[in-house]
């Protein structure tokens, strides 16, 4: 019996939140995107950088599956999600495959 295909996809999104006055309004922001994230497509999402800045963070959403074309079309709508928040502006997303 062969070992399954097992494909990883990561996406970085850098977000900026123009509105925030504190860290507070920040976390609050960030939360909600992580929350409909894990939420909608099962992934595993941490914010990873600016943790201490009022108006800028970085988060990484992590997925796998056994099938590509599958885990392309889970991450494009998580693109897109991502990209309809109201709150949020992205100044930058990047995928990795792993």
């Amino acid at each position: 019996m062969s070992d399954p295909a097992i494909f990883i996809s990561l996406l970085t999104i850098d977000l900026r939140i123009p509105w925030a006055q504190s860290l507070k309004d920040k976390r609050s922001a960030v939360r909600g995107l992580k929350d409909r994230l894990r939420s909608r497509f099962n992934a595993s999402v941490a914010e990873v950088a600016y943790q201490d800045k009022w108006q800028r963070a970085v988060i990484a959403v992590c997925m796998l599956d056994s099938d590509r074309r599958r885990l392309e079309s889970d991450m494009a709508r998580v693109r897109q999600l991502c990209e309809e928040a109201q709150d949020l502006q992205i100044a930058d997303i990047h995928q990795q495959w792993l």
